[in-house]
């Protein structure tokens, strides 16, 4: 099942388990927000589409994170008077998990668990990571073999060019300038 909504002048095909990017939204993590504006239901080859809305639909959701969105980058210029202005803009944006869609007499709910971890949090654990994995190379045993064969393989590899540069053909000089003799006859005839 899934529903077309219409949230802060946009509208979204979502299905249960989505997860939805939209304008700012009050509320805290773990919040419930409930969207009225159901402008059609799909179910299958079943279609109900609203006059403007479907009466006694609602698409439910829980509020995952707020945050600010991709920079946009403003640049003014006005040629040829000095006259260049930047300036950055980051729009506020909140991140839903959709859990149910009510309407025509069926739901759909979805069966998961919502994640309320911000991708901030989550960013930042993938830049740790490295150093949790590290970490965990130097106190395993077993890892120093691993690093010594590692070691062995560019020695075997830098051997390879110089036997390469061997077998290679010779050169050819570089070739000669020749002197302009023409020019230094004709000065001789001038004078």
């Amino acid at each position: 099942m899934y529903a077309v909504i219409r949230t802060g002048g946009k509208q979204y095909r979502v299905e249960p388990g989505d997860v939805l990017v939209v304008e700012k939204l009050g509320g805290e993590p773990g919040a419930d927000v409930a969207f009225s504006d159901v402008l059609m239901l799909g179910d299958g080859a079943a279609v109900t589409v609203g006059a403007p809305t479907v009466e006694g639909a609602a698409v439910n959701a829980t509020l995952i994170e707020t945050r600010k969105g991709e920079k946009v980058r403003i640049f003014k210029k006005i040629r040829r008077q000095g006259y260049r202005r930047t300036r950055g803009h980051r729009q506020p944006e909140t991140v839903l998990r959709v859990t149910s869609i009510t309407g025509a007499g069926k739901t759909a709910a979805w069966d998961g668990v919502v994640d309320l971890t911000p991708k901030a949090l989550l960013d930042a654990k993938a830049r740790n990571l490295k150093a949790v994995v590290a970490s965990l190379e130097a106190a395993a045993p077993a890892a120093a073999p691993a690093k010594a064969a590692k070691a062995k393989a560019p020695a075997k590899a830098k051997a390879a060019p110089a036997e390469a540069a061997e077998a290679a053909p010779a050169e050819k000089p570089a070739a000669k300038k020749a002197a302009p003799k023409k020019a230094a006859a004709k000065k001789t005839d001038a004078e």
